[in-house]
């Protein structure tokens, strides 16, 4: 049974991949505009009836409904791939941020909390020097040392209380 999902995923591929190539071709357009001009110049020949009118916005909108579904599958698999090619180089760049990897995966609050972090990045990176570099981790490394810091040097005791407790777990 699984062979022949997967058969037919990979048969559905093909025929979507080949059909929104088509449909984005000069041909497909030149076709859709002459059938348009026909049903257009056939108008007088059906005295504009309601069946003439029925044929053409029938045609229009199944047509549309499955346009729908093959572009969608498309831009899926677009998608997919430049989200793959952009992961590769996160993972290939030096000092690139990783947990930039499947980024899209992500909730949308967890992508805004991202978001405003690299925001608060680029204003201590217009601070910098021209050349000088600073990354997400680096800045954090940075408020997580300066914050543990304050808190050693604030309450001691309670922090050796809560690595005792965590000990004894």
């Amino acid at each position: 049974m699984k062979r022949k999902n997967r058969d037919f995923k990979e048969v559905f591929g093909r025929l979507t991949a080949k059909t929104s190539e088509a449909a984005g071709s000069f041909w497909a357009f030149s076709a859709a505009a002459l059938l348009v001009l026909v049903w257009a110049a056939t108008g007088p020949v059906f005295h504009y009836s309601e069946v003439w009118q029925l044929v053409i916005n029938t045609s229009t909108t199944i047509i549309t409904f499955l346009m729908v579904f093959i572009i969608q599958h498309a831009q899926n698999k677009d998608m997919r791939a430049v989200h793959l090619k952009l992961n590769e180089l996160i993972a290939a760049v030096d000092g690139a941020s990783n947990r930039l990897i499947d980024v899209e995966d992500l909730s949308d609050r967890e992508v805004e909390v991202l978001y405003h972090r690299f925001q608060t990045l680029a204003r201590t990176a217009a601070k910098l020097e021209h050349g000088a570099k600073v990354s997400i981790e680096q800045a954090e490394r940075k408020a997580e040392t300066g914050s543990h810091q304050r808190r050693v040097a604030v309450k001691p005791e309670a922090q050796q209380r809560k690595q005792s407790q965590a000990s004894r777990s």
